[in-house]
């Protein structure tokens, strides 16, 4: 069993409290300090395969106890959660000793986030995109969830005075904007699809409870966007593939685009959890389909992924058919503000 304040649940907290969340830093280091009550889950925690920040083991965690005290399971945890009391020991210790079974099922699952602010930073890319070739996009996304990004048009923007999207929606995103100014420019969305081995059904309850639960419980805006473009993609039922994502992609862009429409391929902190034997087959099959692409069907693709020493989240963009990649931004890990490097694309 990891020692106290050396375990994943520890470290974690660092950093949780670091990116503006001191609830969920609490619970976690509450969860380090408590974790001998949960043989199950401790085990699990200390023998976890690989690389267990990339795996987002504390995510995962986390969100097994937030999704118990939206249950009010056991009382004194979603007491906790409510803000009666604050004893977090107490109430983590009392979960992990009546529920560690659930807490490591919960956990044998990658996290489900499909966070609704990264489609700022995905929308200001598409804006880059357009300022490339002033063509309309067809959005092709990897590791897509419930789709909720591939509604990306159909929610309010306002980044850093540049309002974009739908006025009218409900679900409206405005992250903290920093540096130069987001690039002016129309995005218009004329078909998407996307990929996923379990995509969620906005339609299920339990989909999106689950969903609800890995929001950090000190963020109540993010619950109420994400409820809410929930609801649009019941309304609006995203297109999605149960699949492998590397062998959808290969058969997607297989077929030669529509001329005078950009294919994007986007995915936003998915590839931490594809092996290297995964990884380089994307890389050479989007590098395969960029060789292929020319002026009258060019290829983009956006990605916005911790850097490989994960010290940052970087929005990045490549174009073909010149390929040249692109550091658009560094970036929050849920969108929460944007880092613009600024400076018209030549590539």
């Amino acid at each position: 069993m990891p020692e106290p304040q050396q375990g994943e649940l520890a470290r974690q907290s660092v950093v949780m409290r670091a990116i503006g969340s001191p609830f969920v830093a609490d619970v976690l280091a509450a969860g380090e300090r408590q974790l001998h009550r949960a043989p199950r889950t401790a085990t699990m925690l200390a023998n976890w395969p690989g690389d267990p920040s990339a795996a987002a083991v504390a995510m995962r965690f986390n969100a097994a106890l937030h999704a118990l005290a939206r249950r009010n399971t056991p009382p004194v945890l979603g007491a906790l959660y409510r803000g009666t009391h604050d004893d977090v020991d107490g109430a983590v210790g009392a979960a992990l000793t009546g529920h560690d079974s659930f807490i490591a099922d919960w956990m044998r699952d990658p996290p489900q986030t499909n966070e609704v602010g990264r489609a700022a930073a995905i929308l200001a890319a598409l804006m880059a995109v357009r300022q490339r070739f002033a063509l309309p996009v067809e959005l092709l996304e990897l590791g897509s969830s419930a789709g909720l990004n591939l509604n990306l048009a159909r929610y309010a923007y306002d980044l850093g005075g540049v309002a974009a999207g739908d006025p009218a929606s409900p679900v409206r995103i405005a992250p903290e904007w920093r540096g130069a100014p987001a690039p002016d420019q129309p995005v218009e969305v004329v078909a998407s699809r996307g990929v996923d081995l379990h995509p969620l059904d906005p339609h299920d309850p339990a989909t999106c409870e689950r969903l609800m639960a890995y929001v950090f419980a000190d963020q109540p805006a993010r619950s109420s966007r994400l409820s809410h473009a929930l609801g649009l993609a019941r309304r609006y039922p995203p297109t999605l593939t149960r699949e492998d994502a590397t062998t959808w992609l290969a058969r997607q862009l297989e077929t030669p685009g529509v001329p005078g429409r950009v294919r994007v391929v986007f995915h936003s902190m998915v590839i931490q959890y594809f092996g290297i034997d995964e990884r380089c087959r994307l890389l050479e099959t989007i590098a395969a389909a960029g060789a292929r692409a020319d002026r009258l069907r060019p290829l983009a693709w956006i990605s916005f992924e911790w850097n490989a020493a994960r010290t940052a989240v970087e929005l990045r963009l490549t174009c073909w058919p010149t390929g040249g990649n692109r550091l658009l931004a560094t970036c929050h890990p849920y969108g929460g503000w944007i880092q613009w490097c600024g400076g018209p694309s030549q590539n």
